[in-house]
């Protein structure tokens, strides 16, 4: 019984590492017509000091992210302007899943 816990333990925790990293593909050419999109509704916030601009990192509170319009990505994200780039967030968990460069 104790080798099933384990292997069932094992399965839970690389789906979980799965699900972390999983991030958005977006393709040159989307990234072009989110950039046009964000131009005409800009959302520029400040980075906070204490907050890490990277993939996966949870979006605070204090930030009112835009909506991404319907027929710009198949899924619907929010953005925001941070340092410079466009950041792609989940709406449901607050995540950065994608970072435009500028």
């Amino acid at each position: 019984m104790t080798f099933r816990s384990t292997i069932a333990a094992t399965i839970l925790f690389a789906g979980t590492a799965v699900a972390v990293a999983q991030t958005v593909v977006v393709t040159p050419e989307q990234e072009t017509v989110i950039r046009e999109y964000v131009k005409t509704k800009p959302v520029v916030v400040q980075r906070p000091s204490n907050f890490e601009l990277v993939l996966g990192a949870i979006i605070p509170d204090i930030f009112k992210p835009g909506e991404l319009a319907e027929n710009t990505l198949p899924t619907r994200y929010q953005y925001v302007e941070m340092d410079g780039r466009t950041v792609l967030i989940d709406p449901q968990t607050r995540k950065v899943v994608h970072i435009i460069e500028r």
